[in-house]
């Protein structure tokens, strides 16, 4: 038996939301008042570079606002969290994320290219 427009239309709208759920990781925020929900963010390697300024500036809200969900945003305004929350939040995104966040190790030296003579 075909499937019909309608079914057609259910499963592509199900691929898609699939699809979408794959560009968040689920990771636990807690709140000034000790209440844990969880919420949706985008992986730490895909952090833009503005939403990256937001955050260097202070801007914290901006940063959240462009990196979480946005059905989860008003979680977050809602738990209001402190500065040690927000930093178990950001490294808990990069672990779930598998990136290493901080400082990069830069390049290392390599003694055959710069040999003093």
């Amino acid at each position: 038996m075909p499937a019909t427009k309608a079914q057609i239309e259910a499963s592509n709208a199900q691929e898609q939301e699939a699809e979408l759920e794959g560009e968040y990781v689920t990771v636990p925020l807690a709140g000034h008042d000790g209440v844990t929900k969880d919420v949706r963010c985008v992986p730490s390697g895909r952090w833009r570079a503005s939403t990256l300024r937001a955050l260097n500036s202070g801007d914290i809200d901006a940063f959240m606002e462009q990196n979480l969900h946005e059905d989860d945003f008003e979680i977050y305004e809602d738990l209001d969290p402190d500065m040690d929350a927000f930093g178990k939040f950001v490294a808990d995104v990069g672990r779930l994320s598998g990136e290493a966040l901080g400082k990069s190790s830069g390049r290392s030296r390599s003694g055959s290219s710069s040999r003093r003579r």
